[in-house]
Formats: C-alpha cells, structure tokens, sequence
C-alpha cells in the first residue's frame, strides 16, 4: 500500500485492497474514503468488500465516487466538509491518488495560500500545477 501523506488529517493512497485495510487501521487511519466509482476498471476491488474491512477494522467508511477529470465544485465541497467532520486521521484513495489530491487541493485553496497546497501535493508525490487557475478561483470564492 502506497500511502501517501498530506497533512496530518489527510493522506492518500492508489487504489487499496481488501487486505489493506487492516493496515490502514493498524497504522491508526479513522476513516476510509473512496473517491472512486465502483466498477470504474474492470478487476478493481469491490467497494463493498472495502467497505466490509474498513467496518471490520473499526473504521468509518465514507464511500464518494467521483469522477476521474470532472470534479465539480459540488464535489469539493462535499469533501471539505467531510474532512472536517471525520474522524481524523483520514485516508482517501482513488486509482492513483491524484482525485483525492485534488479535491483536497481545491478545498484548501480557499484557506490556505496556494504555494503551500502545491508544496503539500508536491511533497506527496502529486504535481497539481494544472489547477492553478482553478485553485485561483477557489480562493476567489471565499
């Protein structure tokens, strides 16, 4: 498992298994988000058989799909709002972690200054340098 570490609330992760989650809990993860669709990819897990560890391990489970490439401000919102309210530390995973990077990106633009939430991305391993203009709006917003 390959997890990947934003701040302490929030790390990231390519796509989990079944097996991983026990990990995930072990290593003191709260709550488990799937920023991904099931049945996105053909043989990707079961979100349900996820779904079923993460309440085994004693975790939260929080299952929001989202589109790969077309994350709304709804979107954003939504996750914003769930990261404040987990139980915390949360792990977010997706395909590859970039989804779940950027909904944290867009979601923190709007309070903490941008060269920041591109050093925190950056340092995770993820390059989010094509959300500047949309990161700009974020901030805008608020």
């Amino acid at each position: 498992m390959d997890i990947r570490k934003i701040d302490d609330t929030l790390s990231v992760a390519p796509q989990i298994t079944y097996g991983d989650v026990a990990e995930a809990a072990r290593l003191g993860f709260r709550t488990l988000v799937a920023n991904r669709p099931d049945h996105e990819e053909f043989g990707q897990p079961a979100m349900a058989d996820i779904q079923a560890a993460a309440l085994e391990n004693g975790m939260t489970w929080v299952y929001m799909p989202v589109e790969s490439g077309n994350v709304s401000d709804a979107d954003v919102d939504r996750f914003g709002a769930m990261i404040q309210d987990s139980d915390k530390p949360v792990l977010a995973f997706c395909r590859s972690g970039t989804r779940c990077t950027v909904l944290w990106a867009l979601n923190a633009a709007r309070t903490i200054p941008a060269k920041d939430v591109f050093s925190k991305a950056s340092s995770a391993g993820y390059d989010i340098s094509g959300l500047a203009p949309r990161m700009a709006q974020q901030s805008d917003n608020q």
